[in-house]
């Protein structure tokens, strides 16, 4: 992955190589940030960029910031209109692509700093992986998932991320692509960065928002779209053991998109392959993120026509 010609620091657009954070910084000692993760769809028949639930995003990213309690909140609008300045800046097109949105304790000091806060935005070109058709194999990890009374998964914390980095680096290291987490009850939580859906007997279900996860919004547009195709899904525990009973399985976030798991610990999810509803759903989410079913506008923010538009006033 090529680096782009620019990223967005504190309030103005800079080359990719001055985009630094001082090693004295809370963000760095601390991991005090918080962040979203946004894809941009490439339509080349409509010739246009679509930033996919966008608002839903910089809602989170507000509600994340008082979570952490910031002394200065960044808002939708703020980053929203600094986000399309650096997609055009760099002129991106005819790729999809992966946008990281981090606010961040700038300044020195212990644990209780709350500002002053800084704000940074990358855009990066990322093409859609083979494993979105092959699928992943994935561990039951031996690390638990983080309970909410000690750090909450449903705020986007960079620190959080450590606890699915060490399911990450166990997984890898014993073969596997990725990893499941339990929760402190034993039931299953999540992936390290990513949600989890099972199908048994034709049902999809996932582990519910008290389960030890975040309240993701690829989660919340899978269970839309699901119910739109006449297979409502199920929010409730999943048991350890029904991993063996599952005729399918997939992961589902902004950067995992909607991604099979086709087998869990060495033994294969129904066929060893992405099942129909899987393939089903998987082609139903692009349809609407790209903007090819015409479904769902109000999730697609354009970049180009939104350019043109402003040019035009």
């Amino acid at each position: 992955m090529s680096n782009p010609k620019y990223v967005f620091l504190d309030d103005q657009i800079v080359p990719w190589e001055q985009g630094t954070v001082h090693v004295s910084s809370a963000a760095f000692k601390f991991g005090s940030a918080v962040f979203e993760g946004v894809r941009g769809y490439w339509n080349a028949a409509a010739d246009e960029m679509y930033l996919f639930r966008m608002d839903d995003h910089m809602r989170r990213l507000v509600f994340s910031q008082r979570f952490m309690r910031y002394d200065h909140i960044y808002t939708p609008d703020y980053v929203t209109e600094k986000t399309l300045e650096l997609v055009r800046a760099n002129g991106f097109k005819g790729e999809n692509l992966h946008i990281m949105t981090t606010a961040y304790i700038k300044g020195g000091g212990g644990q209780s700093v709350t500002g002053p806060i800084g704000l940074a935005i990358t855009a990066q070109e990322r093409a859609r992986t083979p494993k979105i058709t092959s699928g992943v194999s994935a561990q039951v990890s031996s690390w638990m998932r983080v309970p909410d009374n000690a750090m909450p998964m449903r705020a986007k914390v960079n620190a959080n991320y450590q606890n699915g980095r060490l399911a990450t680096l166990q997984a890898v290291g014993d073969g596997y692509d990725t990893a499941i987490l339990l929760n402190s009850r034993g039931k299953v939580a999540e992936g390290p960065g990513m949600c989890f859906f099972i199908v048994r007997d034709g049902q999809a279900i996932t582990p519910h928002t008290s389960s030890d996860i975040l309240e993701s919004i690829t989660r919340e547009t899978v269970l839309q779209l699901l119910a739109e195709m006449g297979r409502p899904a199920v929010e409730r525990d999943i048991d350890r053991s029904e991993l063996v009973a599952a005729e399918e399985a997939f992961f589902c976030g902004t950067a995992w998109e909607v991604t099979p798991v086709t087998m869990i610990d060495k033994l294969p999810v129904g066929g060893g392959a992405a099942g129909p509803l899987t393939q089903a759903l998987q082609q139903r989410y692009f349809d609407v993120c790209e903007g090819t079913s015409g479904a769902h506008p109000e999730w697609r923010m354009p970049i180009w026509g939104a350019a043109k538009a402003d040019a035009a006033e």
